[in-house]
């Protein structure tokens, strides 16, 4: 380096400090508390909506486990015996194909409505959104409504408090328990549990299981809330990358409503002064993610509509035309499209392919389902012994027959085998339970005269299983191919 330079650089002095000297020290949260959210009730077509889907999922999850099918009930997940029933499917472990079906098809309905028209389902049927619906109908009417609720918390603690609080707590445990109670009946029989749960006979797991889904229930919808949809929940994240320009989702339309500011109901609007936005924060303030929904899509946004029914009540009173706040899509909105113009682009390509791909699967699973086999059959050969000879020259192969009965009747069933002229079945007959598994070890016999010929060779042969009523020459229920050893 030139001296000149060094000569130039600047230097700055490192001074000790004294050890006695006192530094003050500064902490720095790396986290945002969370703001409390006091949603303001909202009436409106989109909030009656939103209940009608309260009302269904509800009846459906609690009443589903008290219909019955067939003398058992019809809807019923039963861990301990391992069967599962669903009307009248009954499934087994090995059927958990159909499980991975559901799930696909779940995820191509999901991307195929959010492609239409955003998080519908987040808005209206998710159980974040529902249970939080009924947990906070509880909380207003026992503490009231956004502005008595905010007053009550700010409030010193008194009786009146106390009772209040108490009462919302024990509403909101009294629900969770009755949740946790229906959801544990989808996995033991709740024309058991409920006997059990009053006599005070409930197992040690099913209290447990009990306790912890109520306790999930009260915990989200209660506490957590909108931070489940807006930090845990991944939908919100990849939600951008379904939707586009054409997507129908919840916008404000800002040319119209901007330059915003409050006024009298009795203004006259002056054009080029004021849009239609009052500044009244209705839509932030009936909003359950606490979001301003002027300042764009937002990934907290679930398009459950509340601001469209609160803007549309204030637009009302104004006397301004609805749909300053409104289901509309970005393209739509840009060029002042009609609602049929945006209904037009609607049937796109995404769309479509989403559409297709829907079709496809849901008939697969469909037709999957209509074809399954009433019989599940295993055969699997004595490896000990391939092959021996017995009385007569015959030749015989040992074979392990595992029959599962996927009816709900029990199967008398015949078993035969083809496939070598000759061959015959030393154990006939099986009996299978009604949704049960029966075993047996069968022995397929080769006459001598046939077996010479053979001999050494590894050849094919059908095991099949037919009613024990049924005539001869009748086609075979299930077909099962193995080998038959003729050794030297």
């Amino acid at each position: 380096m030139p001296p000149e330079t060094s000569q130039r650089r600047r230097v700055l002095p490192i001074r000790p400090i004294k050890a006695d000297a006192e530094i003050p020290a500064e902490f720095a949260s790396m986290y945002q508390k969370r703001p409390e959210i006091y949603a303001r009730a909202v009436q409106g077509w989109f909030a009656n909506w939103r209940w009608v889907f309260v009302w269904l999922t509800q009846l459906l999850f609690y009443g589903l486990p008290w219909i019955q099918w067939n003398g058992r009930q019809a809807v019923l997940f039963n861990l301990e015996t391992q069967r599962f029933y669903i009307g009248p499917l009954v499934l087994f472990p090995q059927d958990l194909i159909f499980l991975a079906a559901l799930l696909v098809l779940s995820a191509l309905a999901l991307f195929f409505f959010t492609a239409l028209a955003g998080r519908l389902w987040c808005g209206y049927a998710c159980p974040q959104t529902v249970y939080t619906e009924i947990f906070s109908w509880i909380e207003r009417r026992i503490e009231g409504d956004r502005i008595a609720r905010m007053r009550l918390d700010r409030a010193p603690w008194s009786a009146t408090k106390v009772a209040r609080k108490s009462a919302k707590q024990a509403g909101w445990v009294a629900f969770s328990l009755v949740t946790g109670f229906s959801f544990v009946g989808y996995f033991t029989p709740i024309r058991e549990l409920a006997p059990a749960l009053a006599h005070g006979t409930i197992s040690g797991w099913n209290s447990f299981w009990v306790l912890f889904y109520g306790f999930a229930t009260y915990a989200n919808a209660g506490y957590v809330r909108e931070q489940m949809c807006k930090y845990v929940c991944p939908y919100a994240r990849f939600q951008s990358a379904l939707i586009d320009a054409d997507s129908l989702i919840i916008t404000y339309d800002a040319a119209r409503g901007e330059p915003r500011g409050s006024r009298s109901r009795k203004a006259v609007p002056v054009p080029g002064t004021l849009g239609d936005c009052v500044d009244c924060t209705m839509c932030v303030q009936v909003c359950p993610t606490g979001i301003d929904i002027r300042h764009g899509l937002q990934n907290e946004c679930i398009g459950c509509a509340a601001c469209i029914d609160a803007c549309d009540d204030v637009m009302g009173r104004m006397g301004y035309a609805p749909g300053l706040i409104r289901y509309s899509t970005e393209n739509g909105l840009r060029n002042g499209w009609s609602r049929a113009q945006m209904m037009a682009r609607a049937l796109r390509p995404r769309v479509l392919i989403y559409a297709g791909l829907l079709v496809v699967a849901a008939s697969a699973f469909a037709l999957s389902l209509a074809w399954r086999a009433p019989l599940l059959v295993d055969v699997i050969k004595d490896r000990g012994a391939l092959g021996r000879m017995v009385e007569s020259g015959a030749i015989e192969n040992v074979y392990r027959v595992q029959v599962m009965n996927r009816s709900e009747r029990p199967q008398r069933l015949r078993l035969s085998a083809s496939g070598l002229p000759g061959i015959g079945v030393t154990a006939p007959v099986l009996e299978v339970p009604a949704t049960g598994i029966a075993s047996a070890t069968v022995a397929l016999r080769l006459p001598g005269v046939s077996a010479q010929a053979l001999q050494g060779r590894v050849l094919p042969v059908t095991i099949e299983l037919r009613p024990a009523d049924a005539a001869a020459g009748s086609a075979a229920l299930v077909r099962e191919a193995s080998t038959f050893v003729v050794p030297r």
